[in-house]
């Protein structure tokens, strides 16, 4: 258990790797998938802006996610992004001792501490995988956020595993904002209605490419879900928003989305293998990774993430995550060619780092 607070930047994410200066770098530092939001999804954005003089009416979107998992309307909560709902537990739950699984997704960490409340830290540890421990979480903690499959670790954990952390009186909160890149699904808890005081948070920013739209939705409890929305502000999710969510729930939309978790393990693979060359520069990949990154520890990153970048290439640095230091990188998993161009690009960072040092 740790409680130190003070030592990463929590506010720091992927799309601070490639703005800032201007360059036109290819982008393996941000999780989003590429080349979406596809075309028919566009579309149907596009025709919602004639409806933008009208208030947002979210029951369509919020009655097409209930259904989506087979859920009554009462245990679902659209909200501006799965980083809108971390902001909205920490202010509308009272909790007395909030407990972080690292290394994992920073926000809900920094969200909780702008709410006022002292955060506790569980760090997953390399020499054990990053797997969850459930005996190492506190038993007196009343909230507890973990992410599956982890960013950025890449690991997915056992849903078995996660519901043994569930307690009476204890808020369980499960990110599974990049469960819908893993084939089947398979470890997801989102749908489940089992397991007291579980929060499943999900967001449709990573498949379909809608990080600048802001949309993401929770799952609990129809009293957890009355607290959270009494925190929201009015309207808070966005009318071509609420049409994308409603279009993503559909059946042609959800075999898309299969397809392309399908498509993403193979092209993960093939990065994995390709990293797999780099063992004798002293690089190692967390495995299994089951998201649509990895997550690599190599000799003087810093210095490797710079040359990546001087050859046209944005990698996400590791030592803003809690239980990780300087030496590691997180890559999101891109097609063929591109990850057959960075990892030649790779090679002459590790010879440029090694040459200098």
């Amino acid at each position: 258990m740790h409680t130190d607070r003070s030592s990463h930047d929590l506010r720091h994410h992927g799309d601070a790797e490639v703005r800032d200066d201007g360059a036109k770098l290819i982008d393996l530092a941000v999780n989003v998938r590429a080349d979406t939001p596809p075309a028919w999804l566009r579309d149907r954005i596009a025709k919602s802006l004639t409806g933008l003089a009208a208030y947002p009416d979210g029951r369509a979107a919020r009655a097409a996610v209930a259904a989506r998992h087979g859920l009554p309307v009462e245990r679902v909560l659209l909200t501006a992004g799965a980083a809108e709902a971390f902001v909205l537990l920490a202010r509308a739950l009272k909790v007395r001792r909030p407990v972080v699984v690292h290394p994992q997704f920073t926000e809900p960490e920094a969200a909780l501490r702008d709410a006022g409340h002292t955060v506790d830290r569980v760090l997953l540890r390399e020499e054990d995988g990053f797997r969850l421990d459930p005996a190492a979480v506190p038993e007196d903690a009343d909230l507890v956020v973990i992410g599956n499959p982890t960013n950025p670790t890449s690991v997915l954990h056992p849903a078995a595993s996660i519901a043994r952390l569930a307690r009476p009186g204890r808020t369980l909160v499960v990110d599974e904002a990049f469960m819908d890149a893993v084939p089947g699904e398979r470890e997801a808890l989102a749908g489940r209605t089992d397991v007291p005081g579980l929060v499943v948070l999900r967001s449709l920013t990573k498949t379909w490419g809608l990080a600048g739209l802001r949309i993401g939705y929770a799952l609990a409890a129809p009293e957890t879900i009355a607290d959270l929305g009494r925190a929201q502000p009015l309207w808070p999710v966005s009318t071509p928003a609420l049409t994308a969510t409603e279009a993503c729930m559909g059946p042609q939309a959800l075999a898309e989305a299969a397809h392309a978790a399908h498509r993403i393990a193979a092209d993960r693979a093939h990065l994995v293998a390709g990293l797999g060359e780099f063992a004798s520069d002293g690089l190692r990949v967390t495995e299994p990774a089951e998201g649509p990154f990895v997550l690599v520890r190599v000799p003087r990153a810093t210095a490797v993430r710079r040359h990546l970048r001087d050859l046209g290439f944005a990698v996400r640095r590791g030592d803003t995550f809690p239980g990780l230091g300087e030496e590691w990188l997180r890559l999101a998993v891109r097609d063929r060619p591109t990850v057959n161009t960075f990892l030649q690009a790779l090679d002459q960072a590790l010879t440029l780092t090694s040459t200098r040092h």
